[in-house]
Protein backbone atom coordinates (compact mmCIF):
# COMPACT_ATOMS: atom_id res chain seq x y z
CA UNK A 1 0.00 0.00 0.00
CA UNK A 2 1.75 3.38 -1.06
CA UNK A 3 0.90 5.98 1.90
CA UNK A 4 0.49 9.78 0.42
CA UNK A 5 3.18 11.71 2.43
CA UNK A 6 3.90 14.24 0.15
CA UNK A 7 7.60 14.07 0.69
CA UNK A 8 7.37 15.05 3.89
CA UNK A 9 8.85 12.73 7.13
CA UNK A 10 6.52 11.04 9.05
CA UNK A 11 6.03 10.78 13.18
CA UNK A 12 5.30 7.55 14.60
CA UNK A 13 5.15 6.14 17.84
CA UNK A 14 6.99 2.29 17.15
CA UNK A 15 5.10 -0.38 19.28
CA UNK A 16 6.36 -4.05 19.64
CA UNK A 17 6.02 -5.58 15.75
CA UNK A 18 4.14 -2.59 14.51
CA UNK A 19 4.27 1.16 14.50
CA UNK A 20 1.48 3.72 14.33
CA UNK A 21 1.30 6.94 12.40
CA UNK A 22 1.13 10.44 14.76
CA UNK A 23 1.74 12.89 11.67
CA UNK A 24 1.50 11.83 8.34
CA UNK A 25 4.14 11.75 5.89
CA UNK A 26 6.29 9.35 3.54
CA UNK A 27 9.29 8.50 5.20
CA UNK A 28 11.47 8.76 8.44
CA UNK A 29 14.97 9.16 9.31
CA UNK A 30 17.47 6.27 10.69
CA UNK A 31 18.43 7.89 14.09
CA UNK A 32 22.23 5.89 13.88
CA UNK A 33 22.96 7.35 9.81
CA UNK A 34 20.65 9.97 8.84
CA UNK A 35 19.37 7.98 5.92
CA UNK A 36 15.73 8.59 4.59
CA UNK A 37 14.05 5.40 5.32
CA UNK A 38 10.56 4.96 3.40
CA UNK A 39 7.69 3.67 5.53
CA UNK A 40 6.88 0.74 2.79
CA UNK A 41 10.44 -0.30 3.65
CA UNK A 42 11.08 0.26 7.62
CA UNK A 43 11.82 -2.74 9.51
CA UNK A 44 14.15 -1.93 12.33
CA UNK A 45 13.28 0.52 15.26
CA UNK A 46 13.53 0.54 19.13
CA UNK A 47 10.34 0.77 21.22
CA UNK A 48 12.27 1.67 24.44
CA UNK A 49 14.17 4.78 22.65
CA UNK A 50 11.16 5.00 19.97
CA UNK A 51 13.64 5.83 17.08
CA UNK A 52 13.93 4.30 13.63
CA UNK A 53 17.62 2.32 11.69
CA UNK A 54 17.99 1.72 8.37
CA UNK A 55 19.22 -1.83 8.51
CA UNK A 56 20.30 -4.39 11.31
CA UNK A 57 23.87 -2.67 11.76
CA UNK A 58 22.62 0.64 13.02
CA UNK A 59 20.28 -1.18 15.04
CA UNK A 60 22.95 -3.26 17.05
CA UNK A 61 25.01 0.03 16.86
CA UNK A 62 22.42 2.46 18.24
CA UNK A 63 22.14 -0.83 21.41
CA UNK A 64 25.52 -0.61 22.35
CA UNK A 65 25.59 3.22 22.12
CA UNK A 66 22.39 2.90 24.56
CA UNK A 67 24.55 0.38 26.22
CA UNK A 68 28.28 2.40 26.76
CA UNK A 69 29.80 -0.28 24.75
CA UNK A 70 32.01 -0.04 21.69
CA UNK A 71 31.17 1.48 18.73
CA UNK A 72 32.60 0.37 15.42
Amino acid sequence: MMLMGGGREARIHYGDGTFRLIAHGDHVRCAVTGTIIPLAELKYWSVERQEAYVDAAASLAAEQRAKGGIQG
